[in-house]
């Protein structure tokens, strides 16, 4: 289920939540499913990810970082199946029951659209690395990533607070959607010889190990940027900047990145950068609370 995934997957679902709250839109109902349909969501993608890259030969003996369940044995293929059809079916209970904690019993076009979103997330978790033609092999989970752990997570959870939607939001969304590219670009820096020997064409494959380096520079400085932008329109007190004392450790970071030349080397960062990304949201929040 990999717990160290878990902190980035909340980030869009707590910082549209501390957005909501800022604007006196907030309802603990909406949260708690959020955060809940969020774990599921996030365990789904990991066991479907296990699963599909086993099956298409990414996670083979050359692979580094963490042991992998059905390529090392530890668990059949057959129970990953069964695993992930459980964890989808929660997640599309939890779902559901989010979407009602948010809408009620009104407004048909929006409960539809709601479910689309739902179920093209559970599409999206599982499709990454499973089936004939999966799109994480063909360069495309970048932008699945920046949209559903981005700009659909913090704009849905916003929806479902507050009922309606502002054009400045997506700047928040746009600074969760960069950092958790970021961590998916990393990820796939760390494995990118077995990715290649594979056939899994990743950004990274495509364009190169060094390259990549400058798009992750790219993405974290991004993200920042963003927030600073969202906080300059929405400004209401000075303790909202508070989120720009984790900048020093994007830095650390990223020096990190243009230093480290061994891709398996890489592995550590995957947790801090997570880590990092998780507290960004959490003080970035405890900021708009303080000043609202």
């Amino acid at each position: 289920m990999r717990p160290r995934t878990l902190p980035l997957a909340f980030s869009s679902s707590l910082l549209g939540s501390f957005v909501a709250y800022h604007d006196k839109n907030f309802r603990w109902s909406v949260l708690w499913l959020a955060l809940l349909t969020t774990l599921f969501l996030q365990i789904l993608s990991n066991l479907a990810n296990d699963y599909g890259d086993s099956q298409n030969g990414a996670d083979n003996a050359e692979r580094v970082g963490p042991r992998r369940a059905v390529q090392s044995g530890a668990i059949s293929a057959a129970a990953m199946r069964l695993g992930m059809a459980v964890t989808g079916m929660l997640a599309f209970i939890s779902g559901l029951l989010l979407i009602f904690a948010g809408l009620g019993t009104g407004n048909a076009l929006n409960w539809v659209l709601f479910l689309i979103l739902g179920l093209g997330a559970i599409a999206a978790a599982i499709y990454y690395t499973v089936g004939k033609k999966p799109y994480g092999y063909s360069g495309l989970g970048d932008l699945f990533v920046f949209l559903f752990f981005g700009l659909t997570g913090v704009l849905g959870t916003y929806f479902l607070h507050s009922g309606h939607l502002q054009s400045d939001l997506l700047l928040p969304g746009a600074a969760i959607g960069f950092l958790s590219t970021a961590v998916l670009n990393l990820n796939n820096m760390r494995d990118v010889n077995s990715d290649s020997n594979a056939g899994k064409r990743t950004l990274v494959v495509i364009m190169g190990s060094q390259k990549a380096r400058f798009y992750h520079l790219l993405l974290i400085s991004a993200a920042p940027l963003a927030l600073i932008a969202y906080t300059l329109v929405n400004y209401s007190g000075p303790m909202q900047y508070i989120f720009l004392i984790t900048l020093p450790l994007l830095l650390v970071h990223l020096h990190s990145v243009f230093s480290i030349k061994v891709p398996a080397e890489l592995d550590p960062q995957l947790k801090r950068l997570a880590l990092t990304t998780f507290a960004t949201v959490v003080i970035f929040g405890i900021g708009l609370i303080v000043s609202c």
